[in-house]
Protein backbone atom coordinates (compact mmCIF):
# COMPACT_ATOMS: atom_id res chain seq x y z
CA UNK A 1 0.00 0.00 0.00
CA UNK A 2 2.41 2.59 1.00
CA UNK A 3 4.75 1.59 -1.71
CA UNK A 4 1.63 2.35 -4.54
CA UNK A 5 0.86 4.89 -2.69
CA UNK A 6 4.73 6.29 -3.12
CA UNK A 7 4.88 5.29 -6.86
CA UNK A 8 1.66 7.39 -7.18
CA UNK A 9 2.78 10.30 -5.92
CA UNK A 10 6.10 10.19 -7.85
CA UNK A 11 4.38 9.73 -11.36
CA UNK A 12 2.00 12.64 -9.95
CA UNK A 13 5.14 14.81 -9.30
CA UNK A 14 7.01 14.05 -12.77
CA UNK A 15 3.30 15.21 -14.53
CA UNK A 16 3.06 18.27 -12.38
CA UNK A 17 6.57 19.10 -13.47
CA UNK A 18 6.06 18.17 -17.12
CA UNK A 19 2.50 20.01 -17.42
CA UNK A 20 4.92 23.22 -16.34
CA UNK A 21 7.32 23.07 -18.55
CA UNK A 22 4.88 22.75 -21.61
CA UNK A 23 2.58 25.63 -19.77
CA UNK A 24 6.07 27.98 -19.91
CA UNK A 25 7.03 27.07 -23.27
CA UNK A 26 3.35 27.64 -24.32
CA UNK A 27 3.64 31.36 -23.18
CA UNK A 28 6.95 31.80 -24.13
CA UNK A 29 5.97 30.75 -28.04
CA UNK A 30 2.94 33.03 -27.93
CA UNK A 31 4.59 35.92 -26.70
CA UNK A 32 7.36 35.40 -29.64
CA UNK A 33 4.72 34.61 -32.20
CA UNK A 34 2.82 37.93 -30.97
CA UNK A 35 6.14 39.86 -31.48
CA UNK A 36 6.45 38.96 -34.78
CA UNK A 37 2.41 38.87 -36.10
CA UNK A 38 3.16 42.71 -37.42
CA UNK A 39 6.17 41.90 -38.89
CA UNK A 40 4.40 39.11 -40.91
CA UNK A 41 0.59 39.50 -40.89
CA UNK A 42 -1.55 43.02 -41.79
CA UNK A 43 -5.10 43.61 -39.82
CA UNK A 44 -4.79 40.34 -38.27
CA UNK A 45 -4.11 37.21 -38.14
CA UNK A 46 -6.50 34.78 -40.49
CA UNK A 47 -8.71 33.05 -38.34
CA UNK A 48 -11.44 30.49 -38.53
CA UNK A 49 -15.04 32.02 -39.81
CA UNK A 50 -16.68 29.30 -37.55
CA UNK A 51 -15.37 27.07 -35.05
CA UNK A 52 -15.26 23.46 -36.66
CA UNK A 53 -12.99 20.15 -36.72
CA UNK A 54 -11.26 21.42 -40.20
CA UNK A 55 -10.69 25.47 -39.39
CA UNK A 56 -9.09 25.12 -35.98
CA UNK A 57 -5.63 25.56 -36.18
CA UNK A 58 -1.91 26.76 -34.30
CA UNK A 59 -0.10 29.29 -35.45
CA UNK A 60 3.94 28.57 -36.02
CA UNK A 61 6.66 31.04 -36.23
CA UNK A 62 9.36 31.02 -38.59
CA UNK A 63 11.56 33.85 -39.59
CA UNK A 64 10.10 35.58 -42.27
CA UNK A 65 6.28 33.90 -42.05
CA UNK A 66 3.72 32.41 -40.33
CA UNK A 67 2.14 29.45 -40.09
CA UNK A 68 -1.39 28.17 -39.11
CA UNK A 69 -1.15 24.55 -38.56
CA UNK A 70 -4.37 22.36 -38.73
CA UNK A 71 -3.68 18.69 -37.02
CA UNK A 72 -6.70 17.59 -38.99
CA UNK A 73 -5.51 17.87 -42.28
CA UNK A 74 -1.73 17.94 -41.24
CA UNK A 75 -0.96 20.52 -43.40
CA UNK A 76 -1.20 24.62 -42.91
CA UNK A 77 -4.59 26.03 -43.69
CA UNK A 78 -2.40 29.29 -44.23
CA UNK A 79 1.11 31.24 -44.50
CA UNK A 80 1.27 35.23 -44.10
CA UNK A 81 4.37 36.24 -44.78
CA UNK A 82 5.09 40.34 -46.32
CA UNK A 83 7.64 41.33 -48.80
CA UNK A 84 8.82 44.34 -50.61
CA UNK A 85 11.10 45.12 -54.19
CA UNK A 86 14.85 44.42 -53.51
CA UNK A 87 18.03 45.71 -55.41
CA UNK A 88 20.22 42.72 -54.67
CA UNK A 89 18.30 39.76 -56.19
CA UNK A 90 20.99 37.09 -55.30
CA UNK A 91 19.95 34.51 -52.79
CA UNK A 92 21.95 31.44 -50.75
CA UNK A 93 22.47 28.13 -51.77
CA UNK A 94 19.18 26.16 -52.07
CA UNK A 95 18.60 24.98 -48.22
CA UNK A 96 17.71 21.04 -47.97
CA UNK A 97 14.54 20.07 -46.35
CA UNK A 98 13.54 19.54 -43.09
CA UNK A 99 10.97 17.50 -40.56
CA UNK A 100 9.87 20.00 -37.86
CA UNK A 101 9.13 18.58 -34.88
CA UNK A 102 5.70 20.97 -33.98
CA UNK A 103 3.60 19.14 -36.59
CA UNK A 104 3.31 15.98 -34.53
CA UNK A 105 2.70 14.42 -37.73
CA UNK A 106 5.89 12.08 -39.14
CA UNK A 107 5.91 14.14 -42.02
CA UNK A 108 9.45 13.35 -43.07
CA UNK A 109 11.64 14.80 -46.15
CA UNK A 110 11.19 12.07 -48.11
CA UNK A 111 6.89 11.53 -47.62
CA UNK A 112 6.14 12.67 -50.90
CA UNK A 113 8.43 10.13 -52.61
CA UNK A 114 6.20 8.09 -55.57
CA UNK A 115 3.36 10.13 -55.10
CA UNK A 116 3.95 12.15 -58.04
CA UNK A 117 2.85 15.26 -55.98
CA UNK A 118 6.10 18.42 -55.75
CA UNK A 119 6.82 19.31 -52.33
CA UNK A 120 5.04 22.47 -52.97
CA UNK A 121 6.48 25.69 -51.00
CA UNK A 122 3.67 27.85 -49.41
CA UNK A 123 6.15 30.84 -48.07
CA UNK A 124 8.50 30.85 -51.25
CA UNK A 125 12.08 29.79 -51.17
CA UNK A 126 13.48 33.25 -53.36
CA UNK A 127 10.71 36.26 -51.79
CA UNK A 128 11.27 34.87 -48.24
CA UNK A 129 15.46 35.06 -48.75
CA UNK A 130 15.50 37.76 -51.03
CA UNK A 131 13.30 40.15 -48.34
CA UNK A 132 14.33 38.20 -44.70
CA UNK A 133 17.55 36.70 -45.21
CA UNK A 134 19.64 33.31 -44.47
CA UNK A 135 17.37 32.07 -41.53
CA UNK A 136 14.53 32.71 -43.05
CA UNK A 137 14.87 31.01 -46.27
CA UNK A 138 15.99 27.84 -44.42
CA UNK A 139 12.94 27.53 -42.22
CA UNK A 140 11.09 28.28 -45.95
CA UNK A 141 12.06 24.25 -46.04
CA UNK A 142 10.62 22.67 -42.91
CA UNK A 143 8.05 20.50 -44.46
CA UNK A 144 5.63 22.22 -42.45
CA UNK A 145 6.12 24.80 -45.12
CA UNK A 146 4.90 22.32 -47.88
CA UNK A 147 1.95 20.85 -49.24
CA UNK A 148 1.64 18.00 -52.02
CA UNK A 149 1.00 20.66 -55.71
CA UNK A 150 1.02 19.01 -59.44
CA UNK A 151 4.10 19.30 -60.67
CA UNK A 152 2.25 21.64 -63.76
CA UNK A 153 1.21 23.81 -60.92
CA UNK A 154 4.12 24.28 -58.91
CA UNK A 155 6.84 24.19 -61.11
CA UNK A 156 4.89 26.60 -63.96
CA UNK A 157 1.82 28.20 -62.89
CA UNK A 158 2.12 28.89 -59.00
CA UNK A 159 6.19 29.61 -59.87
CA UNK A 160 4.99 32.53 -62.23
CA UNK A 161 2.72 33.43 -59.95
CA UNK A 162 5.28 33.69 -57.24
CA UNK A 163 7.90 35.20 -60.03
CA UNK A 164 5.16 38.31 -60.53
CA UNK A 165 5.05 38.78 -56.68
CA UNK A 166 8.67 39.78 -56.53
CA UNK A 167 9.35 41.04 -60.12
CA UNK A 168 6.51 43.01 -61.22
CA UNK A 169 4.16 43.54 -58.06
CA UNK A 170 6.63 44.52 -55.44
CA UNK A 171 8.42 47.35 -57.31
CA UNK A 172 5.14 48.62 -58.24
CA UNK A 173 4.57 49.21 -54.31
CA UNK A 174 6.17 49.94 -50.99
CA UNK A 175 5.69 46.59 -49.53
CA UNK A 176 2.99 43.64 -49.57
CA UNK A 177 0.98 41.37 -47.46
CA UNK A 178 0.28 37.98 -48.85
CA UNK A 179 -1.30 34.79 -47.40
CA UNK A 180 -1.53 31.50 -49.70
CA UNK A 181 -2.64 28.12 -48.75
CA UNK A 182 -4.97 25.17 -49.76
CA UNK A 183 -8.56 24.77 -50.68
CA UNK A 184 -9.85 21.28 -49.96
CA UNK A 185 -13.64 19.77 -51.35
CA UNK A 186 -16.51 21.31 -49.25
CA UNK A 187 -16.98 17.75 -47.51
CA UNK A 188 -14.50 16.61 -45.40
CA UNK A 189 -15.24 13.18 -45.90
CA UNK A 190 -14.85 12.96 -49.75
CA UNK A 191 -11.18 13.87 -49.24
CA UNK A 192 -10.47 12.58 -46.56
CA UNK A 193 -8.54 9.72 -47.49
CA UNK A 194 -6.76 11.58 -50.08
CA UNK A 195 -3.67 11.72 -48.52
CA UNK A 196 -0.11 11.64 -49.43
CA UNK A 197 0.80 10.00 -46.24
CA UNK A 198 -0.53 11.55 -43.50
CA UNK A 199 -0.85 15.12 -45.50
CA UNK A 200 -4.34 15.69 -47.28
CA UNK A 201 -4.01 16.24 -50.83
CA UNK A 202 -5.59 19.63 -51.53
CA UNK A 203 -7.70 20.55 -54.66
CA UNK A 204 -6.49 24.03 -55.20
CA UNK A 205 -4.68 26.58 -53.76
CA UNK A 206 -5.10 30.38 -52.80
CA UNK A 207 -2.60 33.39 -52.78
CA UNK A 208 -3.77 36.99 -51.80
CA UNK A 209 -1.64 40.10 -52.40
CA UNK A 210 -2.59 43.42 -50.53
CA UNK A 211 -1.22 46.60 -50.89
CA UNK A 212 -1.38 47.93 -47.66
CA UNK A 213 -2.25 50.81 -47.74
CA UNK A 214 -4.21 52.11 -44.70
CA UNK A 215 -6.75 54.34 -46.25
CA UNK A 216 -7.25 52.79 -49.79
CA UNK A 217 -5.53 49.35 -49.50
CA UNK A 218 -5.93 47.11 -53.20
CA UNK A 219 -5.61 43.31 -53.40
CA UNK A 220 -5.51 40.49 -55.88
CA UNK A 221 -6.86 37.38 -55.07
CA UNK A 222 -5.89 34.01 -57.14
CA UNK A 223 -7.57 30.51 -56.95
CA UNK A 224 -5.23 27.67 -59.02
CA UNK A 225 -6.24 24.51 -59.16
CA UNK A 226 -3.96 21.58 -59.32
CA UNK A 227 -5.11 19.97 -62.84
CA UNK A 228 -3.50 23.24 -64.77
CA UNK A 229 -1.57 22.62 -67.65
CA UNK A 230 0.67 25.61 -66.47
CA UNK A 231 0.60 28.25 -69.38
CA UNK A 232 -2.71 29.54 -68.47
CA UNK A 233 -2.78 33.13 -68.69
CA UNK A 234 -2.46 34.18 -64.77
CA UNK A 235 -5.60 36.38 -64.96
CA UNK A 236 -7.57 33.79 -65.79
CA UNK A 237 -7.34 32.91 -61.99
CA UNK A 238 -8.58 36.03 -60.48
CA UNK A 239 -10.90 35.43 -57.69
CA UNK A 240 -12.49 38.01 -54.99
CA UNK A 241 -11.54 37.38 -51.18
CA UNK A 242 -14.78 36.56 -50.55
CA UNK A 243 -14.76 33.94 -52.77
CA UNK A 244 -11.28 32.27 -51.25
CA UNK A 245 -13.02 33.02 -47.70
CA UNK A 246 -16.01 30.75 -49.16
CA UNK A 247 -13.87 28.30 -50.20
CA UNK A 248 -11.51 27.98 -47.27
CA UNK A 249 -13.85 28.87 -44.07
CA UNK A 250 -11.02 31.66 -42.85
CA UNK A 251 -11.70 35.20 -42.27
CA UNK A 252 -9.06 37.25 -43.79
CA UNK A 253 -7.95 41.12 -42.41
CA UNK A 254 -10.86 41.14 -39.98
CA UNK A 255 -9.49 44.01 -38.02
CA UNK A 256 -10.28 46.43 -41.23
CA UNK A 257 -12.99 48.66 -40.78
CA UNK A 258 -16.98 46.81 -42.10
CA UNK A 259 -16.42 49.37 -45.28
CA UNK A 260 -12.96 48.62 -45.97
CA UNK A 261 -13.21 45.27 -45.70
CA UNK A 262 -16.34 45.13 -48.00
CA UNK A 263 -14.36 46.96 -50.51
CA UNK A 264 -11.51 44.79 -50.54
CA UNK A 265 -13.23 41.70 -50.44
CA UNK A 266 -16.38 41.83 -52.39
CA UNK A 267 -15.12 42.23 -56.06
CA UNK A 268 -12.30 41.41 -57.98
CA UNK A 269 -10.77 45.04 -59.37
CA UNK A 270 -7.08 45.05 -60.80
CA UNK A 271 -6.58 48.92 -61.49
CA UNK A 272 -3.28 49.52 -60.19
CA UNK A 273 -1.31 45.93 -60.83
CA UNK A 274 -0.94 45.95 -65.03
CA UNK A 275 -1.64 42.38 -63.81
CA UNK A 276 -1.68 41.88 -68.11
CA UNK A 277 1.81 43.01 -68.19
CA UNK A 278 2.70 39.76 -66.62
CA UNK A 279 -0.15 37.45 -67.23
CA UNK A 280 1.12 35.64 -70.03
CA UNK A 281 5.01 35.71 -69.12
CA UNK A 282 6.87 32.54 -69.02
CA UNK A 283 8.43 31.37 -66.09
CA UNK A 284 12.50 32.37 -64.93
CA UNK A 285 13.21 28.63 -65.19
CA UNK A 286 10.68 27.20 -68.05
Amino acid sequence: MGISFSRWRRQARRFAISLLFVLLATVLWQYQERQHRDDYTWMGVPSWEEVTLTSLHRVLRNDGYLVGWSDVRAGALWVSYQVEAVEDTRIGSRPGFEADWRTLWPIGTDSYSGSGYDRGHLAPNYAIAAVHGRDAQIDTFLMSNMLPQKPNLNRQLWQRLEEAVMDHFAPRYERLQVVTGPIYPENFMDNVFNRVGVVEVPEAFYKIIVSPHPESPRALAFIMPQNVSGNEPLDDYLVSIDEVEARTGLDFFHELSAPLESALEGAVQTQGWAIEQVANRPGRYQ
